[in-house]
Parts: structure tokens; C-alpha cells; sequence
């Protein structure tokens, strides 16, 4: 299910639904292994799941004037994507900024560092996936950049490119490969169905996987 802030299609007609159905790693796999986020980056509730264009921030460690600017400036329908410098020791993301962020149409948050009010954002239901939480306020003293290339989670993020997230973690696909990364995902899943049939009447992951070569390799016989 869909959370009830997830678009099913943007003004491109991406197909943002069909990509939340694939779930982050089969299009981590599909785009060629490429795209991850570090795992520490995690949805701060197990049912936030979200998919749509990423609207980049370079913020200072530990302060959240620019994020201020960015909710003001995105696009409604976009996920800003922060990079905090994976700051743990100051929440520069909370309830109102969330609610804020709701309010101008906003889909979801990744933010390489820390937020709070984990309480308050889980019930506002809007989708957060973080490095971390903290209790302690940001500060408000420096600039930043919107729109710009940026790294977050160790994955480079474009301003545009498409971002999806679920409990396995969050990936960046390329906006300009979209098309063909959803090809293979479809063959992917379709492959992945046969062989879980295959398993179901009686065959080995060794046998469907074509193993055995490696474990004689490793000397597993």
C-alpha cells in the first residue's frame, strides 16, 4: 500500500507506484548494482516507503537554515535529499518542519544526518529516512545550496534524479535511464518468480543458480 503522500505519477508520467512495487533493491540490481545508499540510512517507521524526484541540499553539519530554504523553494511532488555531512549530534529535521514540508506538497525526506520528533513525524504519516536521531536542536547560522549535485549516503544524487525508499533502504536511479532500469526490473521480478515455482516443485538454489562450480572452487562437495 501506498503512503497517502506518494504520487502515482509525476508530470513526466513516471511511474512512481510501479517503482514502489519493485522495492529499492530489485532497482538497485536493475540499474546495474548502482545507485545505493549506505544501509545506515534507514525509514524512521517500517511502513514509509516513497518514490519521486529529488530535490538536492548541501547543508551544514548540524544546521538547518538552508532546509528551511529548500521547503520554501521545491517543488511540490519532490524528496528533498540533504546531505547533513551524516551528523549525529543535532536533529536538523523535526515535527515542523515536516508539517511544513507536507503543507508545500512535499513527498518525503533522506537526509544524510540526524532528525527528532520521531514520535510526532511517524504520526504525521510523511515518509523520513535518516542516518540517525538526536534530540539536540540545529543551529541556524550558515548558508548552504539548493539544486546543486550532492553526495548523500555515499550515493552522488542529481537534482531531478528519482529516488525511491522502503525498509530496505533508499536508491538513486539515473532520471535519464528510467525507462530501461524498469525494463529489467519487470524481467528481473519475472525471472525471480520462475525460480521461486521452480523451488516450490523440488530444485536447489545450487542447481537453479548454477553453483556447483563455485563450491567445488571452494571445496564444498
Amino acid at each position: 500500500m501506498l503512503t497517502s503522500t506518494t504520487p502515482v505519477l509525476s508530470a513526466a508520467g513516471l511511474r512512481f507506484e510501479e517503482m514502489i512495487a519493485f522495492g529499492s533493491a530489485t532497482l538497485h540490481e536493475a540499474q546495474g548494482q548502482t545507485g545505493a545508499m549506505t544501509g545506515l540510512i534507514r525509514p524512521l517507521g517500517e511502513a514509509m516507503r516513497l518514490a519521486g524526484p529529488a530535490f538536492t541540499v548541501s547543508a551544514h553539519p548540524g544546521d538547518n537554515l538552508v532546509i528551511h530554504y529548500a521547503i520554501a523553494r521545491a517543488p511540490a511532488g519532490s524528496v528533498l535529499v540533504v546531505d547533513a555531512g551524516g551528523f549525529l549530534e543535532a536533529g536538523v529535521w523535526g515535527d515542523i518542519l515536516t508539517d511544513a514540508a507536507k503543507a508545500r506538497g512535499l513527498i518525503g525526506l533522506v537526509v544524510d544526518g540526524a532528525v527528532r520528533d520521531v514520535e510526532a513525524i511517524c504520526a504525521i504519516g510523511f515518509p523520513v529516512f535518516a542516518r540517525g536521531v538526536s534530540i539536540k536542536g540545529p543551529g541556524k547560522n550558515y548558508g548552504g545550496e539548493i539544486g546543486r549535485t550532492i553526495s548523500c549516503g555515499g550515493a552522488v544524487v542529481r537534482n531531478g534524479d528519482i529516488i525511491v525508499g522502503d525498509r530496505d533502504g533508499v536508491v538513486v536511479l539515473d532520471a535519464d535511464r528510467i525507462d530501461e532500469t524498469l525494463q529489467r526490473a519487470e524481467a528481473r521480478t519475472a525471472k525471480e518468480a520462475g525460480v521461486r515455482q521452480a523451488i516450490r516443485e523440488g530444485r536447489t538454489t545450487v542447481e537453479l543458480m548454477n553453483l556447483s562450480p563455485l563450491l567445488e572452487r571452494v571445496g564444498l562437495t
